[in-house]
């Protein structure tokens, strides 16, 4: 099979900034048609050739964004998009709660659904769910957050399990600490050298190095790898 990816496209949820601007680049950069999605109207610096306009908050947005990804049927499906909230499990809203599995669990659900009748028509298809170590291993204060990131796992095992055979090959990729504007926003100087302390790598993964690991397996590359949830963690839930 030829390595070349002529003529497909991708779809690429959250692909405005972070991992998900950079997966959009990378399959830009091969020539792949890329359709990305993102919150807001206006100029956006990314390399996407179209864009859906969505908000994954709002079921109305999801159910719309689905109907459009059917119409679009992509070769390669990236779900990218992702929200976190930290909080000690008592304290937790449940609309909260319900609100980051709608858009971490059920967004990518809908999105799945709408792309596999039509790589199963071609025998050929990529989907590639963005969990986090966090949906691997546990850590106090991310009950919602762990909660949908398993659950992303559980769909694609199911899908794995369903449509091997059809030659739509689905994976999860579980990034650890990556070196995001966000990140370092969040932590700071000084919490990112704690962190950094804990990874046995002693750096965070660059964007770049995560989207690197998402086009190969959603390319013509990754010929049999299916069903898993890999980390990118520079050793960290591991070692």
């Amino acid at each position: 099979m030829s390595d070349s990816l002529d003529g497909k496209s991708v779809l690429v949820t959250g692909a405005s900034r972070g991992i998900g601007k950079e997966i959009a680049q990378i399959y830009a950069e091969v020539g792949v048609y890329v359709v990305g999605t993102r919150t807001a109207k206006g100029e956006c610096r990314s390399p996407c050739n179209e864009w859906i306009i969505a908000d994954f908050s709002n079921e109305d947005h999801i159910y719309r964004c689905a109907d459009e990804i059917k119409e679009l049927k992509p070769d390669i499906l990236i779900n990218n998009a992702g929200i976190n909230t930290i909080g000690s499990f008592v304290s937790l809203d449940p609309k909260e709660f319900q609100k980051i599995q709608q858009v971490n669990v059920f967004a990518p659900f809908l999105f799945s659904q709408s792309v596999v009748p039509a790589m199963k028509s071609r025998g050929w298809g990529r989907i590639v769910n963005i969990s986090s170590i966090w949906g691997k291993i546990g850590k106090e204060g991310r009950a919602p957050y762990a909660a949908s990131k398993f659950a992303l796992d559980g769909i694609t095992l199911s899908i794995a399990a369903e449509h091997s055979k059809d030659g739509i090959l689905a994976n999860c990729v579980a990034p650890g600490f990556t070196d995001t504007e966000l990140t370092r926003r969040v932590l700071g100087e000084d919490g990112i050298r704690q962190l950094t302390d804990m990874v046995p790598a002693r750096r965070m993964a660059s964007p770049r190095e995560i989207a690197h690991f998402v086009y190969w397996l959603g390319s013509n590359q990754n010929s049999y790898i299916t069903g898993q949830n890999i980390a990118i963690d520079g050793g960290f839930a591991r070692v």
